[in-house]
């Protein structure tokens, strides 16, 4: 393994990524239009436009299985050398051409290929799953101080209309991660579908409050062209319009299904990401340092290949600005008992999901549900079943 400046310490000449050229496999879910085109044109069958569901919500959890586990860290001494590597930057970079290639491909089918309802409606979702993962690449590139690395990041974001998540992610849930007063972080007893309306409105607001505060600050109307939620809709309304104009009006009731699907395969990501975890208040009456312990990891390699580490969600936490190929596995951290693809199925099914996850909560905490982030609505619920635990 090389870098563009090449090896500087001894680890750096001994030691090897084992993942390096596994990254590039994150580029199949770009491709995820064109190969249920590829399907459809080699069989015959309408029912793989949909073949974007089959690979997140079945293929996927399956090869996480399959693939089984991967907890190794690279060498401390070899931290900086991984990340000055450019090449794991142009395997994220990569991705954004890629998805934009299927969108405009997939716009086209959607009003010219002579698909049925159900094909146009399966290819819609289809490319709200490369959408929804395309959010993920935005993340990691949101959390960079390059500016044009930030500016990809609203690129990526620009084809669910979810630009503000560009501020509300950075500046909101990850002061307020693990607290009742983040939105995106998920309560104890509160299911999927509760959580959908908070997150999505909740980070919609915030991220309002947080540009509109930093207006303030720069003596700036908030409707000026620098405020990030708004230049960041600007640019969802620019990529809409061209391709309303390219492709028609009927085109704009599927980009609109695409979009919804694809921020909340986002947001079920995030309800999973910290369930029923809480972080304490210190005598000073503010809340501790967010450590390993507030976020649910997954070390299921098939689903870190594919989704840049982000499981590895306590170290990204503890340092966002590392990038993906540096995150390490912490002991302490709380796991997941698969992937993320497995676990967002269960999300779907809230009494599944209870099954799995409460009792999981409820050990992390030796039996004090007292200590968990609990669902208003459901708290007496909660301590009436598993009080006598504490």
């Amino acid at each position: 393994m090389s870098t563009t400046g090449g090896p500087d310490t001894a680890t750096d000449v001994t030691w090897r990524d084992p993942k390096r050229y596994l990254w590039l496999i994150g580029l199949v879910v770009p491709l995820f239009p064109f190969i249920a085109w590829a399907l459809v044109e080699a069989t015959g069958l309408g029912l793989l436009w949909w073949t974007g569901i089959l690979l997140l919500y079945v293929i996927f959890p399956v090869v996480d299985i399959l693939f089984g586990k991967d907890s190794a860290n690279p060498p401390e001494s070899a931290t900086a050398w991984l990340e000055r590597d450019r090449y794991y930057r142009w395997c994220i970079y990569l991705y954004l051409p890629v998805q934009y290639a299927g969108l405009v491909f997939g716009c086209w089918l959607l009003t010219h290929g002579g698909l049925s309802f159900q094909g146009r409606l399966g290819l819609a979702i289809t490319l709200g799953g490369v959408a929804g993962i395309g959010i993920n690449t935005a993340h990691e590139l949101g959390h960079k101080k390059e500016s044009v690395e930030r500016w990809l990041s609203k690129v990526a974001l620009a084809q669910t209309c979810y630009g503000h998540f560009f501020i509300e992610h950075n500046r909101g849930h990850h002061v307020r991660v693990a607290t009742p007063e983040d939105p995106a972080s998920a309560r104890l007893g509160e299911s999927f579908w509760a959580f959908w309306p908070r997150t999505v409105s909740g980070s919609l607001r915030s991220a309002w409050r947080l540009e509109k505060k930093r207006m303030e600050r720069l003596g700036k109307s908030p409707w000026s062209p620098r405020n990030d939620v708004l230049n960041a809709w600007a640019m969802s309304a620019v990529l809409f319009g061209a391709l309303v104009l390219a492709f028609g009006p009927g085109l704009l009731p599927w980009l609109a299904l695409q979009a919804v699907f694809g921020f909340s395969l986002l947001e079920v990501i995030n309800y999973t990401e910290h369930y029923g975890l809480l972080r304490r208040h210190t005598e000073s009456g503010r809340y501790e340092r967010c450590a390993p312990r507030h976020s649910w990891n997954s070390d299921n390699v098939a689903s870190n290949v594919f989704l840049y580490h982000l499981q590895r969600h306590s170290d990204h936490h503890a340092n966002p600005t590392r990038r993906y190929q540096a995150l390490r596995h912490f002991e302490e951290a709380p796991e997941l008992p698969t992937g993320y693809a497995g676990m967002i199925v269960l999300a779907y099914i809230p009494p599944l999901w209870r099954r799995v996850m409460d009792h999981r909560v409820l050990a992390h905490y030796g039996g004090d549900i007292n200590r968990a982030n609990l669902h208003p609505g459901k708290r007496e619920a909660l301590l009436t079943r598993y009080g006598s635990a504490a």
